[in-house]
This record gives structure tokens, sequence and C-alpha cells, in this order.
């Protein structure tokens, strides 16, 4: 089980290798010969956790406690989620010392002794989140401790939304975007259709045709405050191409090597793939930062710039309006010039 990431070294591998032992398995699923459904398997792996885990028990528990709150702002509406279990993920620390600081908690020898779960491919393991923002919320980890990077499993990206349909969707958070396990190469997995974006990229009164690039068709999405770019075709190796086109148009204009800033959702339906794009132009709103009352503990990701914002102080949850909302997309988000030259740039 080596990892994929670029730029890990020989040493670095043989550092990060750790031995599955079948006490942590729930189920082994084969991408290349599945006998079994995966979004099933995992369904049976999170009512089985609910009984042997205390502590996704809790989760759940405090899930069934959550208060919804829908905005209509300019041209769309999100919903805000007052959340307290999710204080730790909205508050967490991802700079450098911090992350150097803390035990990784995605780390197959660092997880809490009940957790089990699925091995897919040999390659990732999924697990069930213990601080759900959905009726089922999972988490697909690296069995290895690489960094968040999702240049070099884009296939696996792709191959997981096929196999956890139709049940769930998979969505990504870049290492500077929304991870809080920067450092561990993760994915998660929500109930297909619980993010609004999912089906608001499916409008097509709202839906632009950008270009066509071979069998792949770019669409934004209009009056939507913030930048989005969807991507459908029923070539899993086309879409991969144009993927990583885009991601190496975003480095160009900013002039990186490294992944930009970054959220992506991916869906499949029978025969087609849909991936949902939000470049960034920073990870936290400046009011994240406030002292006091001035202070909005809102941490976008790509749950929240998805249309589900999670509020885990519950004065937020009140006080936040529509005009802050838009705002804190506006900020967030890649400015429309730059959005434009990104969609220019992407080539076959």
């Amino acid at each position: 089980m080596k990892p994929n990431a670029a730029n890990v070294s020989n040493e670095e591998i043989q550092n990060t290798q750790v031995p599955l032992t079948q006490a942590r398995f729930f189920a082994v699923f084969d991408p290349k010969s599945p006998t079994d459904s995966l979004s099933g398997l995992s369904l049976q792996l999170l009512e089985e956790q609910k009984q042997s885990w205390p502590q996704l028990a809790q989760g759940y528990a405090s899930l069934a406690t959550v208060k919804l709150r829908e905005l209509q702002c300019d041209g769309y509406r999100v919903f805000l989620q007052f959340n307290p279990g999710r204080i730790v993920s909205t508050g967490a620390k991802v700079d450098e010392r911090s992350i150097r600081e803390r035990p990784c908690f995605l780390c197959v020898e660092n997880l809490p002794q009940p957790q089990k779960g699925i091995l897919y491919g040999e390659e990732f393991l999924v697990l069930c989140n213990p601080a759900p923002i959905f009726r089922e919320h999972l988490t697909i980890s690296n069995v290895n401790h690489i960094p968040q990077a999702i240049g070099p499993f884009l296939d696996t990206f792709l191959s997981l939304a096929r196999d956890l349909s139709p049940g769930f969707s998979l969505f990504y958070n870049g290492a500077r975007c929304g991870a809080s396990a920067p450092d561990h190469m993760h994915f998660q997995a929500n109930p297909s259709g619980a993010i609004p974006v999912e089906k608001d990229s499916g409008d097509t009164t709202r839906r632009e045709l950008r270009k066509r690039i071979g069998d792949v068709s770019l669409f934004s999405l209009e009056r939507y405050g913030r930048r989005v770019l969807v991507l459908e075709c029923a070539s899993k190796e086309a879409l991969q191409t144009v993927l990583r086109s885009t991601i190496a148009s975003i480095q160009r204009l900013i002039g990186t090597s490294e992944e930009p800033l970054l959220n992506i959702l991916a869906s499949y339906e029978p025969h087609i793939w849909r991936v949902i794009l939000f470049p960034r132009d920073k990870h936290r709103p400046d009011a994240y930062f406030k002292e006091g009352k001035e202070r909005i503990l809102i941490s976008p990701a790509a749950v929240d710039i998805g249309g589900l914002v999670i509020t885990p102080l519950e004065r937020d949850f009140e006080s936040v309006d529509a005009g802050m909302i838009e705002r804190i997309f506006a900020e967030v988000s890649i400015e429309q010039q730059m959005f434009e030259e990104m969609i220019e740039g992407i080539r076959a």
C-alpha cells in the first residue's frame, strides 16, 4: 500500500506505512471487481458503529438537536445549520505549528479503539464521521499519512463518487481551504442532494454553457453569489483530464505549483459524472478573526460554500443575515475576471 502523492520520498513512505489489521475492517471493497454496493455497506457500517462506538452515538444524538434556518440571498438560497458539535472542526487550528504538535486523528494507529472502516482499493478507509453534519456522514481517509492533495487521487475521487452512488455524493476540501486535517489525505461523503448546490447545479434556468472540451461540458451558475464551475461527462478519463487542466489553469494565473485553494464536489448518476468546483481566493473571511461580538465563527469549506452554512455558535445562527452571507461568499471566492481567465485557460 504505497502512497501515490507527488513529492513523497521513499523514506517518508516507509515512515507513513501502517500495518492494517483485520480488527479495523468492517468490510473490504474492491472497486475493480465489486461484489457488494459500497453505498449499502457504508450504511451498514454506520448502523453497526452507532451501536459499538459511544462517541459516534453521541455525535448522532447531538445531530438530532440541530436547528436549520433558511436565508434568501440575491438570486439563491442558503441554509444555516446550528451545530455545536462542529466547533472542533470550524475552530480548528490549521497552521503548521499546530498541525505538528497534535497527533493526526486520521492515522490508523490514532483511531478510537471501537472505530472500524471499509477498506477501499487497499488505499483508503471509509469511516463514520463522529461529528456529523448529515444523517449519514463519512470520512474516506488514506491509509498512509500523506498530505492533503487531490491531484494524485483524481481517479480515486471519481471512482468513489461512482461506487458510493446512488446513496452518497463526495466532497473534497483543499489543504488550505477547509480541511481540518490538511496533513492527511481524505475525502468526505454526504447523502446525495444534501448540499444545496447539488440541486442548483442541475437547474437549467441557472446554468450557462461556457465550453465543451471533447465529451466534457463546462457550465457556470448565474446569480449565485460566488464563482462555481460545473463539469459533466460520461467518461471518467476525459473528465479527469479536464479537471487536471482546470487546476493547472488556476495555478498559472496565481503563479504557483502548489494546489490552489479549492473545494470540489462530485456525484454520479447512471453513466454520467457531475463535478462542482469552487475556486477560492481565501479560506476564512475577515470576520472570523475579529474580536468579541464582531467575530463570526463561519469557516467556509465545501458544505458551506455549497449552501449549507455551519454555525457552531447559536449567536451566529441567530444573527447572521442574507447580506452577511453574500459578503462572506464574495470575499472568499475568486474575482469574476480571474474566473473568466481560468475558464479560458482550460484545455483538453
